[in-house]
């Protein structure tokens, strides 16, 4: 019989609970993913106690109070705080999304959060997106032509425009990457849900001359075909896009070509 065995000091284990704020008004429980790679423990869940009277509803909003209030060390990334920029993307209550759209009261019972599964941890729940942004930028996502630049912009009608939309709204956050298991085994060679939206999303603009070659990078089994239409990505991603159908239709346009 196989025999799995985790990494070293890779269990998880019960951190320190923090105790509540002195005059606190309504509390709200989070528990925490905490690991610093400097120290040699184990990864460990912590427990603060967020006090709700001085605190915004959103789940970010709880873990910048800890980290002004409680525990500076806490580490995490955020920028816009609007959903736009994707930096705070982590698994909350179970699903990867942004703590910045995340409502506390949709969470039931303690809030657990967690860095985006299957990827390799930086420090507590920033994971190391190096890979990721690598994939991204190996479909080369930028308009790629041939004809004379013209004086002031490349035109496209407004039906050709429609046809981005779903697509252009990604905000790279890779939520729908790191909830995909073709992903998490074949991170190496499999480009992933949020990576091949954005190439189908080039493949299809009107202005791009390149569709031909963009095409036969992805005409490869891993590339492209690992995906087997789980449809986690689509459930994940928080801007509601479907990574899944654009992956679907750059199939289609594979088996279109050889006819």
């Amino acid at each position: 019989m196989v025999e799995f065995t985790l990494p070293k000091n890779s269990k998880v284990t019960d951190g320190k609970a923090w105790p509540a704020p002195l005059r606190a008004g309504e509390l709200r429980e989070y528990q925490v993913y905490r690991w610093n790679p400097d120290d040699g423990r184990n990864p460990r869940l912590e427990t603060y106690q967020v006090d709700l009277d001085d605190c915004g509803p959103m789940v970010l909003d709880g873990l910048i109070w800890i980290k002004n209030k409680i525990d500076p060390t806490l580490t995490f990334r955020r920028s816009c705080r609007e959903g736009v920029c994707g930096s705070c993307a982590m698994n909350i209550d179970g699903t990867n999304t942004l703590a910045c759209t995340k409502d506390m009261k949709d969470i039931k019972g303690a809030v657990k959060i967690y860095p985006l599964p299957h990827m390799p941890v930086v420090k507590d729940l920033v994971p190391d997106l190096t890979e990721f942004y690598a994939q991204q930028a190996s479909i080369k996502p930028w308009l790629q032509t041939e004809s004379v630049t013209p004086e002031k912009e490349w035109k496209q009608s407004h039906e050709d425009r429609a046809k981005l939309d779903g697509l252009y709204e990604c905000i790279l956050c890779a939520c729908c990457s790191t909830s995909c298991p073709s992903y998490w085994w074949n991170s190496d060679r499999y480009l992933g849900p949020a990576t091949l939206l954005q190439s189908y999303r080039w493949i299809i603009d009107s202005r791009d001359e390149a569709a031909g070659d963009r095409l036969d990078d992805l005409e490869d089994p891993f590339r492209l075909y690992r995906c087997h239409t789980i449809m986690n990505c689509a459930k994940a991603c928080p801007k509601g896009l479907n990574p899944a159908q654009a992956i679907a239709e750059i199939k289609k346009l594979l088996v279109e070509r050889r006819t």
